[in-house]
């Protein structure tokens, strides 16, 4: 049995839009500093998301790292409505493993738009792109126990949970919390 051919080398990533419904994920711009220095100052998104934003200098250094795709290990987005250009959402793609065909996901939701099912849309537009675009077949998500939000956004994207990885990552409160790990496969059915 001959085996099947190498996946492709990495290489970059070019940044492109995604439709959301009526909104759409574009990728992060300079100028979005702002929006990334006060989606930080929410409490819900230092502990979850932690990131190490104290100053809008952190915020920059976070949003260039989000701007370049060029590794081609990552791609990120925000979710915006198309009239005001308004930050709903973030999600990014990450740890991309061309050889494994694996991918992780992350995202987090502004405070305003917390609970309007923007993230789940936005987390299955991603894997859905991902799944077409890239030589993935699994994507992973991992969240704190204690974040019920995000367990909602697994369940409504589209996810299965596999199981509890204990003591797994150090949050932005500087404790290691227990995480559910959650995974979307390329041939599992699409959320309804």
């Amino acid at each position: 049995m001959t085996p099947p051919p190498p996946p492709p080398p990495p290489g970059p990533l070019q940044p492109l839009e995604l439709p959301v419904g009526e909104r759409r994920l574009r990728p992060w711009r300079e100028d979005d500093v702002e929006t990334v220095w006060l989606a930080f100052q929410d409490p819900h998104i230092q502990l979850w998301n932690g990131g190490g934003v104290a100053s809008r200098t952190d915020a920059l250094v976070l949003l260039g790292r989000r701007m370049d795709w060029s590794s081609g290990d990552h791609a990120s987005w925000v979710l915006v409505e198309p009239a005001a250009d308004e930050a709903l959402a973030s999600v990014s793609l990450h740890s991309i493993d061309r050889l494994q065909g694996d991918a992780e996901i992350g995202y987090w939701t502004a405070p305003a738009a917390r609970g309007r099912g923007f993230a789940p849309a936005a987390v299955d537009a991603v894997c859905r792109w991902a799944f077409g675009a890239l030589p993935v077949d699994r994507i992973e998500l991992c969240h704190a126990v204690e974040n019920t939000a995000s367990r909602r956004v697994a369940e409504k994207a589209g996810f299965t949970y596999e199981g509890r990885l204990r003591r797994s990552y150090r949050y932005g409160d500087g404790v290691k919390h227990d995480e559910l790990l959650w995974a979307r496969l390329a041939d599992d059915p699409a959320p309804g």
